[in-house]
């Protein structure tokens, strides 16, 4: 996965796992505090059709309540006045009263008049439930509630019912009469589609809301991603021009080198070769004193062979460490230029990892140069140590310092170069290049992690 895909994937599927957790939970939320509010709606109306039924039952024992109790259980005349008052009491299209006795057999049914006279103690519902059974043995028991499915007169289909069934004891009937709940059931309903819908508007104003915030954050990733791109490509051509600027750079000081010190000998040392053959062709006597002129000036190319090599490599890094490598390069750089340099370093500073070594030398090597070519200093100082572990070099001048511009180049001529190849030298194992300049001076501090150092099980092996 390149960074373009990272960066989207991490800016947008948090977003998404976020929103989409939120909406479940809220619709979640939502939807139990309306199913527990349905369920105690209906609780409630339930509740008030029990009390209706008492009502009504009270009042059809309160208006049979004279002649019944005036009666003795064989008073047929009796009988026949409560079935007349049951008859007419009645209360719209669905509300009416009941009479059967314990065995069973109808005695009352305004609605029903086929069931007077006939025995339905079989009787049984859709489910299964023994209808009149059951309101015969709650009345036998002193009254009670029972729900099951019965015919509703005014639309002839099957309904859910509640009753109340009470006990005329004396006369061993059973006196009932019921609601019907399809009223309370079709409201009920209406509330869960109305929370169904609710739950879908809901999902249409999040996903309204949501949809446009992740194709805000994607289109900024991807904003942010080409500009990053942009950014890290433009990195890349400035480090490749600088590549090839430092490798140009090299190449000329190098050609400069080999014209002016290698080749000025060798023309040197050929000329004392020629002259000191005619010499000899000639039987001079000086001849010798021409050849040792060729000799000094041959010494002279070997010399600078071995400074070129010095410093494009110098062997003294690899054989002896990184304390003799600066030793020889700060002697070497007071010899050539005439700037007292002073080194000093602490115990156990070589346990750096050889490419950090090298990246050290490189930077008090690059600090020279620009400390000869632009400082006008009269003296240097390095000093190499161990701070927790970790490795500190810094190099200082007392020359007239310089100031940094916005890209980190010397006011006044070509510079920078050199301190960015510096500062990243140091950012490739994780460390850290510091320049603090003023009139009085430079002072440059390099500074390694711990990851730089060798690890105490090849520094064992190695000692």
């Amino acid at each position: 996965m390149n960074l373009r895909h990272q960066i989207v994937a991490l800016a947008i599927v948090p977003l998404v796992i976020a929103i989409l957790t939120i909406t479940a939970f809220i619709t979640w939320q939502a939807a139990s505090l309306a199913q527990s509010s349905i369920d105690t709606f209906e609780r409630n109306m339930l509740k008030a059709k029990e009390t209706e039924l008492l009502n009504l039952t009270n009042l059809a024992r309160s208006a049979i309540e004279e002649v019944y109790a005036s009666a003795d259980a064989n008073d047929e005349a009796a009988k026949d006045r409560v079935r007349s008052i049951l008859t007419s009491l009645d209360y719209g299209k669905d509300g009416y009263f009941f009479v059967y006795d314990y065995d069973g057999n109808n005695v009352v049914h305004p609605r029903q008049t086929f069931r007077p006279g006939h025995n339905w103690l079989d009787l049984t519902d859709p489910d299964g439930n023994q209808v009149i059974a059951n309101l015969i043995r709650k009345a036998k028991e002193g009254g009670g509630l029972y729900q099951y499915k019965w015919e509703k007169p005014s639309s002839g289909t099957m309904a859910d019912k509640l009753s109340f069934a009470m006990g005329l004891d004396k006369w061993q009937w059973m006196l009932g009469t019921g609601v019907y709940l399809d009223d309370v059931f079709a409201q009920t309903a209406a509330a869960k589609a109305d929370l169904r819908e609710k739950i879908g508007h809901t999902f249409l104003v999040v996903a309204f809301i949501a949809v446009p915030a992740v194709m805000v954050v994607f289109a900024t990733c991807m904003l942010v991603t080409l500009r990053e791109r942009r950014m890290a490509d433009g990195k890349l051509k400035a480090l490749t021009q600088r590549i090839i600027d430092t490798q140009e750079e090299e190449r000329a000081r190098l050609a400069r080198e080999l014209h002016d010190g290698i080749s000025q000998n060798l023309v040197g040392v050929r000329y004392a070769i020629d002259l000191a053959g005619r010499k000899v062709r000639n039987h001079t006597d000086d001849a010798s004193g021409a050849i040792d002129k060729g000799v000094e000036a041959l010494n002279g190319a070997i010399k600078e062979v071995r400074r070129l090599s010095h410093d494009l490599r110098p062997p003294a890094l690899d054989d002896l460490g990184l304390t003799a490598a600066l030793t020889a390069l700060s002697n070497h750089f007071s010899e050539r230029t005439g700037i007292r340099t002073v080194l000093a370093a602490d115990a156990g500073k070589d346990r750096l990892k050889p490419e950090a070594s090298t990246a050290l030398y490189r930077v008090a090597q690059e600090a020279l140069n620009n400390i000869e070519r632009h400082s006008g200093a009269r003296e240097v100082q390095i000093k190499l140590w161990s701070a927790r572990g970790r490795m500190r070099m810094t190099v200082a001048d007392n020359g007239n310092g310089f100031e940094e511009n916005a890209g980190g180049a010397r006011d006044g001529h070509q510079g920078g170069l050199g301190l960015r190849n510096m500062q990243e030298r140091m950012a490739h194992f994780g460390g850290l290049l510091m320049v603090k300049s003023s009139p009085d001076g430079t002072v440059l501090t390099a500074m390694m992690p711990l990851s730089a150092n060798i690890s105490v099980e090849k520094r064992t092996k190695a000692a």
